[in-house]
């Protein structure tokens, strides 16, 4: 990578040697020669944060600074040099063993110091400017404060440099790089030289190998160190010392352009730059040295991934959005259009009825970002058109990257991101692969063992066919469960009403049915093979007398499923009527339920018939849990569903039943005329009986109800309790740090105050920013910070217990490190007794994005200390007054921009968006009503809205498949309209 031509302007012609040392001088070259080298060197420019523009100086690279006579040596570079002559002293000096022990623990320190130390240290520069502030601080390069410490560092960095560096007129960024280049310099030799030596310690000759396997070794091994030392050499050439150095941490002197050796391999300084450790593991034929070089090769690697690829996206990496729909080339559109020329395209981005999936690219705002948020690139053209609210805004016939990916990809499953339990294919991969792995570990089994497994297996497919599915359609019946599963994940065009999402639920409701039904019966002859054993003799015994009842409730059982497949069709075979309300469906008592209102019971004829074939009690068992299973499941979930469905029109009793209660009557009247004078007797103790049972039944049901009654209220608080528990859960795991010297503090100075919002009063729409004044004395820490929380949240005035949960802002930023204060921070604190005062603003993700009553609390010095308060102050939503298109579009149009923190090129034209320089070049219309996103946050905030708002969860997904306010209406009303119940 180079320097090139920034647009500043900071290079003024292609780049030359700046950093490799003056060959000149090397070589012994006249004064004059030199002189008339730098004469037609090239300019170099660097340009600090703050905007000061300077002329780099030329700077001489390290060997040649510190190994080349004629370069004066500063204190650094003696001490560089004494720790070098060290290393190799104890190297001849040392027994080899302790030689071993103790460069192997030396090669580790300076390991730990490169890629820890130097990392953290270049993190904390990179984000914060740490080293400048600290030096700032310390006053180091201060004339006034620390004019020793200044005069040092001036001696030490005036040696290493030639003429045309001046100390006093370039900036403190470029002399702090200059001062810790010499640090690194002391790290990066050490670091080389003490894995040398460890790796010299641990020279032998490989035992076995013939000579012709040796001199290919040695080959080999000098080919990569080599190798190594070429890579390193032009990766140099082409960074030079600011790159090699990392001085874009502390100044810019261009942009990154990535050539020469770095075509080669990605990131060659840290991947392949390192080839001369297995080198040098060959040369030496050590395994200790070849696993400390991996270790050491994985620790630069963790370097490259924490600091050094977080840093390059903070400096050149350019933010895109997510979801902007962007058209596809000339050529590719009129393919499309040719192929798509029998119909006409949707208008919107919710007309199309095969737009499905999200975006699937990375933004590099930060590491974390990297890992967790997803972008789409490039920008939608459009021009902007006057909005009409009674009518969609179209697109013209246009396709976009942003409408092909959703029509092609849809969640799908990559090894198991993204897996889905509730849909079929990915239940099924989860099924096999656990099977997979279960089978594989499993050791040798005892035949008890054996069975005790397959029983285990069979009671669970049957407990999950009955209880897992029945709970899952239960939630179907009263909430739609598994619809609003796929409406909440998945996106749907809105044209179609929700039916897709209908269809997708029953679909993979009855893949998940079927495969639970097989694997119930499957698991249950498993078990009845083998605990199964042939009888000897059949004719002896009650042997072939079980075979055949089990044979004949099997054959009753398959009679049984056939006539009520045939009455109750795939629809009532798979449960239809809880998922499709349009489905005609009426009840017919046709064929077996002619006779029984519940032929399904008889499922558990083949359980009770292989427990007699098999004659194990396991089977039995079995057969007792079906049926107690299978009765709950009718209890609790069919029977209430029929009742809610057909009410009145659904028969008590079946013909089965009829006649067996006839014949009963019948029984009972013949009975009692036989019985004569004891008639009455009999009716006055069966009344008795009768009594007694009621009187029973009518007191176990006043006390259970008067219980229930009494605990309800406390049952409620301790879920309450408990619900708030779980949400706070991870805000109480936190330390209270409280502050020890409030005592020399003026607590009443300090006052902090809510203002008011654009309505002017406390109540802020969600996603509006809220601004607090504040006053403190004027020696107060600036550490000071003030946090949101929730009122009642916290029971002290005096300390908070909870965490802010990321809901705060710093007094001052600049002493702030993130989330942690900045240590040992002094300032000199202004003359009188004035107070301090300013304004923070809570704006993005420092705002709540939950409704409800907050207050605001003044913290003294990164502390938990509480100096001052106010609130409470309401966050509220708007909701539509009526639900209809024109409403609910205005509704977003207020929510979409508070979400996308009013950002001009991420909101809605509609909503005073801003466009693209291209867009109104463009022949392509852009829908008014598209917006698009920064990460994936911002859309976790606008389903985070939507839910309080409308009462409709959406994932994340399906609001940047859409992108678009006419689009999120339409599938706002569509999912109301559907979830009804």
């Amino acid at each position: 990578m180079t320097a090139s031509s920034s647009p500043h302007g900071l290079r003024q012609r292609k780049a030359a040697d700046d950093g490799l040392g003056d060959s000149a001088q090397v070589r012994g070259e006249s004064v004059q020669s030199e002189k008339s080298r730098q004469a037609h060197e090239e300019v170099v420019w660097g340009q600090t944060p703050d905007g000061e523009v300077f002329r780099v100086p030329t700077t001489h690279d390290v060997l040649t600074g510190l190994f080349h006579p004629r370069y004066p040596k500063s204190h650094l570079d003696i001490l560089n040099l004494s720790l070098l002559a060290l290393q190799l002293v104890l190297f001849y000096i040392l027994p080899r063993p302790t030689a071993k022990v103790f460069f192997l623990f030396y090669f580790v320190f300076w390991r730990a110091a490169y890629d820890a130390g130097l990392g953290w240290v270049l993190t904390k520069q990179s984000k914060r400017k740490w080293m400048i502030r600290e030096i700032q601080r310390l006053g180091w390069l201060d004339e006034k404060r620390n004019p020793a410490a200044r005069n040092w560092i001036r001696a030490q960095l005036q040696g290493k440099m030639g003429k045309d560096y001046s100390f006093d007129e370039l900036p403190l960024e470029y002399n702090t790089w200059l001062l810790f280049r010499q640090l690194v310099d002391v790290i990066l030799l050490n670091d080389f030289l003490a894995y040398c030596m460890f790796a010299f310690t641990c020279f032998r000759v490989p035992e076995g190998l013939s000579f012709p396997v040796h001199v290919m070794r040695w080959i080999g091994g000098i080919a990569l160190v080599i190798f190594n030392l070429w890579v390193k050499t032009e990766a140099h050439n082409v960074v030079k010392d600011y790159g090699w150095y990392w001085g874009d941490v502390f100044f810019q002197r261009g942009a990154l352009v990535f050539d020469g050796v770095f075509e080669l391999a990605p990131h060659p300084m840290y991947s392949v730059g390192y080839a001369g450790y297995y080198g040098l593991s060959l040369i030496v034929g050590s395994y200790p040295v070849l696993y400390v070089s991996l270790a050491a090769h994985a620790a630069q690697f963790a370097f490259l991934v924490l600091f050094e690829n977080p840093h390059i996206e903070r400096m050149y990496g350019k933010r895109k959005p997510i979801a902007l729909r962007k058209p596809i080339s000339a050529s590719e559109s009129k393919k499309i259009k040719k192929m798509n020329s029998s119909c006409q395209l949707p208008s919107s981005a919710e007309d199309d009825p095969d737009q499905l999936s999200t975006p699937a690219a990375t933004e590099g705002e930060s590491a974390t970002d990297t890992e967790t948020e997803t972008e789409c690139e490039g920008k939608a053209p459009g021009i902007h058109r006057s909005y009409r609210p009674t009518q969609p805004i179209l697109l013209e016939s246009t396709v976009s990257q942003h409408d092909l990916h959703h029509k092609y990809f849809r969640r799908d499953v990559v090894i198991f991101h993204n897996i889905d339990l509730l849909r079929s294919s990915d239940a099924m991969l989860a099924l096999l692969l656990a099977y997979v792995v279960v089978g594989s570990s499993l050791p040798v089994l005892s035949y008890h063992a054996t069975l005790a497994l397959h029983f285990a297996h069979a009671c669970a497919w049957c407990m999950f066919h009955s209880f897992g599915l029945g709970l899952l359609l239960r939630a179907q019946s009263k909430s739609k469960y598994l619809v609003r599963h796929f409406l909440k994940h998945y996106h749907y065009p809105s044209r179609d009403h929700g039916d897709g999402a209908v269809q997708e639920a029953f679909t993979n409701w009855k893949a998940l049915y079927n495969i639970s039904l097989c694997m119930t019966y499957t698991s249950l002859m498993s078990l009845a093979w083998k605990s199964y054993t042939a009888p000897v003799a059949w004719f002896e015994g009650d042997a072939l007398l079980c075979h055949t009842l089990g044979a004949l409730l099997i054959a009753l059982h398959v009679w049984a499923a056939m006539e009520s497949f045939e009455v109750l069709g795939v629809f009532g075979w798979f449960y239809g009527d809880f998922f499709m309300e349009d489905f005609p469906a009426h009840l017919e008592y046709t064929g077996i339920f002619r006779y029984l209102n519940n032929p399904e019971l008889m499922s558990g004829a083949s359980f009770l018939g292989l427990a007699l074939i098999s004659s194990s009690k396991l089977v039995g068992m079995l057969a007792v849990i079906r049926f107690v299973s299978y009765w709950w499941f009718l209890q609790t979930v069919e029977n209430p569903h029929m009742r809610k469905l057909y009410g009145d029109s659904l028969r008590k009793d079946a013909g089965f039943v009829k006649v067996i209660k006839s014949v009963a009557s019948k029984n009972v009247r013949i009975l009692e005329s036989r019985a004569g004078r004891h008639v009455p007797e009999i009716k006055r103790v069966a009344k008795e009986v009768k009594g007694t049972f009621d009187k029973v039944f009518e007191e176990t049901a006043d006390v259970v109800e008067e219980f229930l009654a009494r605990s309800k209220p406390r049952i409620s608080e301790v879920m309450q309790e408990t619900k708030v528990l779980l949400q706070q859960s991870r805000e109480r795991l936190v330390i209270t740090r409280v502050a020890r010297d409030l005592s020399s503090y003026d607590t009443t100075k300090y006052k902090i105050s809510i203002v008011p919002s654009q309505s002017g009063d406390k109540r802020f729409h969600i996603g509006e920013s809220i601004k607090v004044n504040w006053q403190a004395p004027a020696r107060h820490s600036h550490r000071d910070w003030i946090g949101m929380y929730k009122v009642g949240a916290n029971k002290s005035t005096l300390v908070t217990k909870i965490s802010s949960v990321g809901l705060w802002v710093p007094v001052h930023d600049e002493e702030w490190d993130q989330d942690e204060p900045v240590e040992d921070t002094s300032r000199i604190a202004p003359l009188g007794k004035k107070p301090e005062v300013g304004t923070v603003s809570f704006e993005g993700s420092t705002l709540p994005w939950t409704i409800g009553q907050y207050e605001v609390r003044y913290h003294h010095d990164g502390k938990y200390n509480v100096l001052s308060l106010d609130g409470p102050f309401e966050v509220y939503v708007n909701k539509p007054a009526s639900l209809d298109l024109t409403s609910v579009r205005d509704c977003l149009a207020r929510i979409v921009p508070l979400c996308l923190d009013s950002d001009p090129d991420l909101i809605p034209l509609s909503c005073g968006g801003v466009r693209e320089p291209a867009d109104t070049d463009s022949d392509v219309t852009r829908d008014v009503d598209d917006f698009s996103f920064w990460s994936e946050r911002q859309a976790k905030r606008i389903c985070c809205v939507i839910k309080q708002a409308f009462g409709v969860e959406y994932a994340p997904d399906v609001v940047m498949a859409d992108a678009n306010l006419t689009a999120l209406a339409n599938r706002i009303l569509v999912s109301k309209q559907l979830l009804v119940l």
